[in-house]
């Protein structure tokens, strides 16, 4: 898909970037007081979260509005030193998705009755910026005309860990000819489930990415959640009440409290996504986004190069504490080496650390999650 967006092209566009989530399943180099979305973790010099900016910053110019955790704003703000202070909202303890993007929504509105916000994840790594772009456009294209859109993925493989988008008959919209009602959305699937929905072709993975109307996702808000909704209106008309109203508001993820409903009644249109995502969810999928070392082929470093030994041995290092790290006869190892915590296992086992992060909490040992 050609890039065809120009800022001028999206006058009212505002990108909503929800940073929070501790990556727990890449402890120990994402932990709760610096999450991955604060890491680079792509060796290209730059944070998940700078990145996404530095993606969309060609949409909307100026127009970024990133809502993270109290304890992580000073670290945002030094991340993204031209983000307005305005724009900056830390919520006093996480409440899940709908919470953060909807009080984004609530005060956009304010500034601006037809503000179309566009959400994404602040730890996502996306190829392609070009293709994503064109289909950021597309979605704006259809949120204006008064849908909650999606932006679905084209599965690279019959994944269990994400949920489906199931994909309708065609829309018709000016500057958005790939738009097509969404069915419905689907949870993670068990394996067979998973290969049927790739060999149907009619399914997409849901990243998490919705574009709407600020005042189309408050309305519908009002219509599931009117508490929630009534709430979030209460913060934005006072900001001072931020701490006073936030902890009696509703936890729950945006696809539950929105576009699941919305879906049902036909609010919800997909377009489908022209580029590679990953939600870099463990050190399986991170490996896989880096590139093998010169000397070492199977080998990928997160780190200093000069750190590593390695010999007849696969796998990702990353050597974080200024020890040298050697392997040696290993295959598919994750050795992460952090000045408090050293983790050695296995890609085959990498969903399998968020365990240990469990298992941390319940001894006690805080300080090392």
């Amino acid at each position: 898909m050609p890039e065809t967006t120009s800022v001028r092209d999206l006058e009212g566009f505002w990108a909503v970037i929800p940073a929070g989530g501790a990556g727990t399943r890449l402890w120990p180099l994402s932990r709760a007081s610096s999450p991955k979305f604060l890491h680079d973790l792509t060796g290209t010099g730059r944070s998940l979260l700078q990145d996404t900016c530095d993606r969309l910053a060609p949409l909307v110019g100026g127009n970024l509005f990133v809502v993270t955790g109290a304890r992580h704003a000073d670290a945002v703000r030094s991340q993204l030193p031209g983000l307005a202070p305005e724009d900056l909202v830390a919520e006093p303890s996480p409440r899940d998705s709908m919470p953060a993007i909807g009080l984004a929504a609530a005060l956009l509105e304010r500034r601006d009755p037809e503000a179309v916000i566009g959400s994404f994840a602040a730890d996502h790594v996306i190829g392609e910026p070009e293709a994503f772009r064109g289909c950021v456009r597309e979605a704006v294209a259809v949120a204006r005309t008064g849908y909650l859109v999606t932006i679905g993925i084209e599965p690279a493989y019959p994944a269990t860990g994400f949920g489906y988008i199931h994909v309708g008959d065609g829309l018709t919209v000016r500057g958005a000819p790939h738009a097509r009602q969404v069915s419905s959305f689907v949870e993670k699937p068990d394996a067979e489930t998973a290969r049927e929905y790739l060999e149907t072709g009619e399914y997409r993975w849901n990243a998490g990415m919705f574009v709407v109307k600020a005042s189309v996702l408050l309305e519908l808000l009002a219509r599931y959640q009117p508490d929630l909704a009534q709430g979030l209106r209460d913060i934005a008309s006072d900001p001072a009440r931020l701490d006073e109203l936030w902890p009696s508001l509703t936890k729950i993820a945006i696809d539950h409290a929105v576009a699941e409903p919305a879906a049902a009644q036909g609010r919800v249109a997909v377009v489908p996504g022209t580029f590679s995502w990953d939600d870099v969810g463990d050190f399986a999928s991170l490996a896989a986004l880096l590139a093998d070392t010169d000397d070492v082929p199977g080998l990928k470093v997160l780190g200093d190069r000069d750190l590593v030994i390695a010999q007849d041995s696969t796998g990702v290092v990353a050597p974080r504490s200024g020890r040298t790290v050697v392997t040696l006869g290993l295959d598919d190892v994750v050795v992460v080496d952090t000045p408090d915590a050293l983790l050695v296992t296995t890609r085959e086992r990498a969903q399998d650390v968020k365990s240990v992060v469990d298992i941390l909490h319940r001894s006690g040992r805080t300080d090392l999650t």
